[in-house]
């Protein structure tokens, strides 16, 4: 827990370089026509939408008579998965993780999932097998000094049509603009969410392509080259909020 209160202090000057956008956050309202979750895929759908959310870094405004359940980073964790080429080895996936994330969840006093909920992802804590890739990775792809934080803002979902049931694992997509390399997009994530009493645990993915957010191919040393396409996983434990 101290260690995610000085990642919430760290990363506040780069909430102006970031934008309210992922990086994300977790849970939403259902759409007037919900779309089943099997017909959507995950991944960009276009530019950000407007969104009228009161958030800062790992927070939400609770709207009256709703619930927040705040990402317990210890039980958390977001990675990225990429395809890379290397020379004298060939065809390798690289894994990229990080238990620095923090958020909100919101819920309607129903059990129905609230928008405006969000999670950030401190990028600078990223770590994969290779310490050679994971700092050419801050200093160059992803440019951590600037852009430090991956933040997700939650506007709406898909295949949902009312509260998680108790108990039961519930499969629906996530719609909201996630924000990268300073740049923000409108995407989709598959979500898998169980909710507990005050416990709410899942996992959500999708994928991007990294010129979507600004991000040039990674070519360096033995990288002889990286597939365009990147996957984002996170999985989340969330605990109501006193």
């Amino acid at each position: 827990m101290h260690r995610l209160w000085r990642f919430a202090q760290d990363v506040s000057f780069g909430l102006g370089a970031i934008g309210s956008g992922f990086l994300i956050a977790f849970l939403g309202v259902p759409l007037a026509n919900p779309v089943a979750a099997q017909e959507a895929t995950p991944g960009v759908l276009g530019t950000e939408v407007a969104s009228q959310c009161v958030t800062d870094i790992g927070t939400a405004e609770v709207p009256e008579g709703a619930t927040a359940f705040s990402i317990v980073g210890e039980e958390s964790a977001a990675r990225y998965r990429a395809q890379e080429e290397l020379a004298s080895v060939g065809t390798t996936e690289a894994v990229g993780e990080t238990n620095a994330i923090v958020g909100t969840i919101l819920m309607a006093e129903d059990g129905t999932p609230l928008p405006c909920s969000r999670f950030d992802v401190d990028l600078r804590t990223l770590q994969s097998d290779e310490a050679r890739r994971d700092n050419y990775l801050y200093d160059n792809t992803l440019e951590t000094g600037t852009y430090p934080l991956a933040t997700f803002v939650l506007t709406s979902i898909e295949g949902l049509d009312g509260p998680i049931p108790e108990g039961q694992e519930t499969t629906f997509m996530l719609v909201g603009n996630l924000t990268v390399h300073g740049e923000t997009r409108l995407i989709t994530w598959e979500a898998t969410v169980t909710r507990e009493g005050d416990t709410l645990t899942g996992s959500a993915k999708t994928t991007f392509e990294m010129a979507d957010f600004g991000i040039e191919e990674p070519v360096v040393g033995p990288v002889l080259s990286v597939d365009e396409m990147i996957a984002l996983e996170v999985d989340i434990t969330a605990q109501r909020a006193a």
